[in-house]
C-alpha cells in the first residue's frame, strides 16, 4: 500500500503548526498585564491578570491601574471604560531611567563634584536608582542580584550614619559616611541567606524593619521579565520602584 501524497500532508501540517504558533505569539503579543491595581475595582483587575486586546477596562472614581505591554505601562484612572490595550509615546529621557533601574551593574554614586550655594535644599533621590539596590527603609522579601556585591543605599549624601542589622543572634554595624549613599552589605559578619529574617535600624529609620532574601537563578534582560520575576518571587517594594520608573516615562496615554 503507498501513500504518494504523504510529503504533501506533512508539508501542509508543518505549515499549519507555523500558521498557529505565529497565531499564539501575536495573541500573547496582543495582551495587557495588570502590573498594578489600586481603588475600589482592584479586585476586579489583581495583580499580574493577563487582559487580551478585545478587554474592557471600566473604573470608577478611586480607581487607578497600571497595565504594561511590550515592556511599556500605560496608567488608567477611573471613572471611565477603556480598552486594555494602547498607544504610548515613551519619554526618552525618563526611558534612559528605567535602563538605568534594570542595569546588571548599579552605578553608585558619591558626592564628586557636587557642591550646593547658601540656602539651596540638600538634592535627594526618593527612590534606588537600581533594583539591585537595596534600600533599607524598606522592608519586605527582596530579590537579590549578586549577593556577594549586594549594596545598602540611603536617599541622600549628608552626614554619617550608622545601620544596625541584626539576624540568628549576630549583629553588625554598617557605618555610611558623609558624600556618600551606599554601602555593602556586612557578608563577612552577616552573609546573605535566603528565607531569614534580617532586622534593620538605626540610621534615620523611625521604626526597624525586616528584610529578607529570595534567590534569582538569573537576572532579567527586559521590563516585563523583570516585573513577572518580581512578582513570582513577592519582591513588592522592587516592583513597585520598577513600576514607578516606568510609568513616569509614559509620554501619553492610547
Amino acid at each position: 500500500m503507498s501513500f504518494p501524497d504523504l510529503p504533501m500532508r506533512r508539508l501542509g501540517l508543518s505549515a499549519a503548526a507555523a500558521i498557529a504558533a505565529v497565531a499564539m505569539v501575536g495573541t500573547a503579543a496582543a495582551q495587557s498585564m495588570v502590573v498594578r491595581s489600586t481603588g475600589p475595582s482592584a479586585s476586579k483587575y489583581p495583580t499580574g491578570a493577563r487582559l487580551k486586546a478585545s478587554d474592557r477596562v471600566t473604573l470608577v472614581a478611586g480607581d487607578r491601574v497600571v497595565l504594561m505591554q511590550s515592556g511599556r505601562t500605560r496608567t488608567l484612572s477611573g471613572p471611565g471604560t477603556f480598552s486594555a490595550t494602547g498607544n504610548v509615546q515613551a519619554s526618552q529621557s525618563l526611558g534612559s531611567n528605567v535602563s538605568r533601574m534594570l542595569a546588571k551593574g548599579p552605578t553608585v554614586r558619591s558626592r564628586g563634584g557636587f557642591s550646593r550655594g547658601p540656602g539651596d535644599p540638600i538634592p535627594a533621590e526618593t527612590r534606588a536608582p537600581n533594583l539591585w539596590l537595596l534600600d533599607y527603609r524598606q522592608g519586605g522579601t527582596f530579590c537579590v542580584a549578586d549577593p556577594a556585591t549586594l549594596l545598602l543605599w540611603r536617599p541622600n549624601m549628608e552626614g554619617d550614619t550608622a545601620l544596625e542589622i541584626e539576624s540568628g543572634g549576630k549583629k553588625a554595624t554598617v557605618a555610611i559616611v558623609d558624600g556618600a549613599n551606599f554601602r555593602k552589605w556586612p557578608t563577612d559578619v552577616l552573609p546573605v541567606q535566603y528565607g531569614v529574617d534580617y532586622r534593620l535600624s538605626g540610621a534615620g529609620l523611625p521604626r526597624p524593619v525586616t528584610v529578607r532574601f529570595a534567590a534569582m537563578e538569573t537576572v532579567p534582560d527586559t521590563a516585563e521579565a523583570s516585573v513577572e520575576m518580581l512578582m513570582a518571587k513577592g519582591c513588592a517594594p522592587q516592583l513597585d520602584r520598577l513600576v514607578d520608573t516606568m510609568a513616569e516615562a509614559e509620554g501619553g496615554q492610547g
